[in-house]
């Protein structure tokens, strides 16, 4: 790899957290090299330390150094010829080249058309999704008012329809969609489908929030079931964040994502009687926000008063008023897509590859 090509795979021990999530967004491989002002290989990291770090301690502006892995695999030019084999012996799907001095010449990956994906194990065979598919999509007005949300395209796909398919990758087959606003529409449309799972449809008389329509639910879940608006796509492993709740302890876990807002002006730090102590050039702000997908232990269900419009929110400042814990799943920000808006929907398509379609 020329240096150019090198730079995206690589970044600086004092980078943060933030940094390093937002480049591995752009790098689209899940790991950095980390590297000091000559290249000198220091150590890697992949989404996964940083997600187990950030469910650790929660801290954005922690140096990347704090969370590396400080003994990275690696070989040097002369064993080339043996890296494929070294990199499936060790189960990984990156391997920087380093010279005699510990500088990365070269990172080598491995041939996604030779060794083929991990696929998912169906852990999410017989776990209930629950989509809130009952809102008017005020938001996306006039569209929706010919169209009920679930059924707006994303590309020739209606966004209901991909939030099934991706749930489907992970083994889901039992599906539940509340539904409320031109119900009929959203049944005619998937009664036309040839599926391979079961869509059960829960209808509200009357507008219940984003929870309250789970007390209409008449099936008793066994198992820690998925919450999801029927606005979003998540771009992440589903397996893993239902096996997370599973063994965090957690009674609700929500799925949040990176939001980076840019501040464009410079902004004026100050103390009393209008001293001025610094000034910041437009300042970038990083938080995780809720993207809207949940993962609720069973009993919950029967936590949601009844006939009474309630959010999940309310469920979540319910259960912390209460002491009881509640954790979060975080992903990066590009693994995050939102339709409630046309800007974002617009994102979506792009991110999805469908402009052309």
């Amino acid at each position: 790899m020329k240096t150019e090509q090198l730079m995206p795979f690589l970044i600086s021990p004092d980078s943060t957290v933030v940094e390093a999530m937002q480049r591995i967004d752009r790098n689209a491989r899940g790991i950095l090299f980390v590297a000091d002002e000559h290249q000198k290989l220091l150590g890697v990291v992949t989404d996964g330390d940083i997600r187990r770090w950030l469910i650790r301690t929660g801290e954005l502006k922690a140096p990347i150094s704090g969370l590396m892995n400080t003994s990275p695999k690696k070989i040097c030019r002369k064993e080339h010829a043996r890296a494929h084999d070294y990199m499936v012996q060790c189960s990984i799907t990156a391997l920087p080249v380093v010279t005699a001095k510990g500088v990365i010449s070269d990172i080598l990956f491995r041939d996604e058309h030779v060794e083929p994906r991990k696929q998912p194990k169906g852990l999410l065979k017989e776990v209930p999704v629950v989509i809130m598919a009952g809102g008017k999509g005020t938001r996306l007005y006039p569209f929706t008012k010919i169209l009920p949300k679930p059924l707006i395209p994303i590309g020739d796909i209606p966004i209901m329809e991909r939030i099934i398919e991706k749930f489907c990758e992970f083994g889901a087959t039992d599906f539940y969609a509340t539904v409320n606003y031109k119900k009929n529409m959203i049944r005619s449309y998937f009664s036309e489908l040839s599926a391979d799972y079961t869509l059960k449809y829960v209808e509200e008389d009357k507008p219940l929030g984003t929870a309250g329509s789970l007390q209409l639910i008449d099936d008793t879940f066994t198992v820690p079931f998925i919450v999801t608006n029927c606005d979003i796509l998540i771009h992440a492993d589903y397996e893993d964040i239902y096996r997370y709740h599973k063994e965090s302890g957690n009674e609700l876990t929500i799925v949040t994502a990176l939001k980076n807002i840019l501040v464009p002006y410079g902004v004026i730090h100050s103390s009393e009687n209008g001293a001025v102590q610094s000034m910041e050039e437009k300042p970038k702000l990083s938080y995780f926000v809720n993207t809207g997908m949940y993962i609720l232990n069973p009993e919950l269900k029967n936590e949601v008063p009844k006939d009474t419009f309630f959010h999940m929110t309310d469920l979540t400042d319910k259960l912390l008023a209460e002491n009881r814990r509640v954790g979060m799943y975080p992903i990066s920000e590009d693994s995050f897509l939102d339709m409630g808006e046309f800007e974002e929907m617009r994102r979506m398509e792009e991110k999805l590859n469908l402009k052309s379609e």
